[in-house]
């Protein structure tokens, strides 16, 4: 990154909930999800002026009903912010809470502003992935994409398709792996540490949503074998490797690292580089590989110094393309050792900060990591990475406390 050190303080995110009629949000608004985060995130934080925040960026894919007015700016007002903090939507599909996160980053590097709030949220109970959209019928009239691309399940079965390695046996033992790493973290009580309960209303009550709907600890091989291929006769994609529809919000709190430093105010870990690319849409899941290749490039590493990966989940041949492509194994340590999205839930906009959370979660507890990176690939063909580096390593130098070579000169450098 040029311009000034930027540095995650903290971050968030709610228990995510299935998206169906009967789930743990079903009578719960989609902005009230990221105005719990928001609100713990200055609990959290108690040395965190919020007149100082910057900007408030919140992602949805789906910008109506309770999603829509300009997420940033409402949420912003309805966590009780300044009403001059300003705020704004923005939407890169899955990686919306990535962008808000790289945006506001950028914006703090150039010295534009010194901290910012970003986050996402996904209500797909309430707002279907596509369901409102009416996509220009030149894409498929002029070829200009497939049809299997406007279908994210699709363009998993393509990727099997893509290459014979990618094998159903591999991806439902990968589907299997998730939910058990997902299991061994909560119960070491990894993953409480990342949440913030939500009030929460049914027609039995008030109660509180304090953990994660969507897993399935007991999952097994076995059971796979069964399992309908919804999205193609024959197919090799099921609800066991994919992430199921999630509803759920994040958010987090990025400062230039002299200005955490001013405040006092934690640096759990630095934005070293981060890139967006596209690819083929129909084979959407490709995405995350030139994506981290030039991340990887502007940072001026290689994939051999990097010691976490936390890749989303969306399906997981997804994964194992991006593994086969750095020459990972599918069981490397490095690669989400907590679960991820096949087992936790998958909310569009908002699973960027989920991965950046529990990848500082994972500095934070090995400090002989000194880089990681988060990864997803995005609808429509895209993908998106982001390097950090570990403030607990031993060689993380800490440029807060170093002068600027912008200050004004010394009485003795002064011209007379």
């Amino acid at each position: 990154m040029l311009g000034r050190p930027v540095v995650l303080v903290d971050g968030v995110r709610t228990p995510f909930g299935r998206a169906r009629e009967d789930g743990l949000y079903a009578s719960t608004r989609a902005d009230d999800l990221v105005v719990a985060c928001v609100r713990e995130l200055l609990r959290r934080t108690e040395a965190l002026p919020p007149e100082r925040i910057g900007e408030v960026a919140i992602a949805a894919t789906t910008q109506s009903g309770d999603q829509g007015l300009t997420l940033g700016r409402t949420v912003a007002l309805l966590s009780g912010l300044p009403e001059d903090v300003p705020g704004y939507a923005i939407d890169r599909m899955c990686a919306g809470a990535l962008t808000a996160l790289t945006q506001t980053a950028s914006q703090i590097a150039v010295g534009a502003i010194d901290l910012a709030v970003a986050g996402g949220v996904e209500h797909m109970g309430r707002h279907t992935l596509g369901a409102d959209a009416d996509p220009n019928p030149r894409f498929l009239a002029e070829r200009i994409v497939d049809a299997d691309a406007l279908v994210m399940g699709a363009t998993a079965e393509n990727l099997h398709d893509h290459d014979p390695r990618l094998t159903k046996e591999r991806a439902d033992a990968f589907g299997v792996a998730s939910q058990q790493r997902y299991a061994a973290a909560l119960a070491a009580g990894r993953i409480d540490e990342d949440l913030v309960p939500v009030g929460v209303w049914s027609p039995q009550g008030w109660g509180l949503a304090t953990a994660d709907e969507p897993p399935r600890p007991g999952t097994t091989l076995e059971a796979l074998a069964g399992l309908r291929t919804p999205f193609r006769p024959g197919g090799r994609v099921t609800a066991a490797t994919s992430s199921p529809l999630t509803d759920g919000a994040t958010a987090c709190v990025l400062a230039a690292e002299e200005t955490a430093a001013e405040l006092g105010l934690p640096v759990r870990m630095r934005l070293v580089s981060y890139a967006f690319a596209g690819v083929d849409p129909r084979v959407m899941g490709l995405g995350p590989v030139p994506a981290t290749h030039r991340a990887l490039d502007l940072a001026g590493l290689t994939m051999a110094d990097i010691g976490a990966i936390e890749v989303n989940e969306a399906f997981a041949v997804q994964v194992l393309a991006f593994l086969d492509a750095f020459g990972i194994d599918d069981d490397d340590p490095r690669v989400n050792p907590d679960g991820g999205a096949i087992a936790m839930g998958h909310p569009l906009a908002a699973s960027g900060v989920r991965l950046a959370i529990q990848l500082a979660r994972r500095f934070a507890a090995d400090p002989s990591i000194r880089y990681g990176l988060t990864t997803m690939c995005v609808g429509l063909g895209q993908g998106a990475t982001v390097v950090w580096e570990n403030p607990h390593h031993p060689e993380y130098a800490s440029v807060a406390a170093v002068p600027s070579t912008a200050s004004a000169p010394s009485a003795e450098e002064a011209q007379p």
